[in-house]
């Protein structure tokens, strides 16, 4: 395998944890209503699990308050349903054509046990950066032994992949840090 399409997989691996981290990060509740917090709840929509957002338009009319209006009034009863079984518990109400989700004010303790639910995400995503690296640095070795890189090239390549490395790195970082801000700020 070629040294390019060997740092090339690698980034795209890393890439991937980076993507995840921020779909992870996109359900943490701030001190905000965001539709992020409910679009992937699942709904048993005619005997499948399928997520809101894709049978109900999720609004945020106040900074503390989210509308689900379902696209068929009659699946009212199972978005309900959903919202009560999901691990958000918080207070529904339902007028019989829209669900309005009331989020509480978040208590200081709240915002610090979000901020450490966000760094284990952020220690998730660099495991799965450091586990990329090192499945390429042994594709790297398997080369050099098998002749088709030289000693050189193979340090090289190596020092190219901790660089990356690295620089995920500092993008989780960088992720969690916006997202501790968001959390702390009222």
């Amino acid at each position: 395998m070629p040294a390019d399409d060997i740092l090339l997989d690698c980034e795209e691996h890393m890439e991937k944890a980076i993507d995840h981290l921020k779909h992870e990060l996109s359900g943490v509740r701030t001190g905000r209503a965001s539709p992020a917090l409910v679009e992937n709840v699942q709904v048993d929509y005619y005997g499948a699990p399928t997520p809101l957002r894709s049978i109900a338009v999720i609004q945020v009319p106040e900074a503390t308050q989210l509308l689900i209006k379902p696209f068929n009034p009659a699946d009212l009863k199972a978005i309900e349903k959903a919202l009560s079984e999901s691990k958000l518990n918080l207070p529904t109400s339902s007028d019989g054509k829209a669900i309005r989700l009331n989020l509480p004010p978040m208590s200081q303790e709240r915002r610090l046990q979000m901020v450490a639910s966000t760094r284990g995400m952020g220690e998730h995503a660099k495991v799965a950066i450091r586990n990329a690296r090192r499945d390429a640095n042994k594709i790297v070795d398997s080369e050099q032994k098998g002749g088709i890189l030289t000693e050189d090239e193979a340090d090289k390549l190596k020092e190219d992949i901790q660089e990356l490395t690295k620089s995920y790195e500092t993008k989780v970082d960088e992720l969690l840090e916006k997202k501790r801000h968001e959390i702390m700020d009222v």
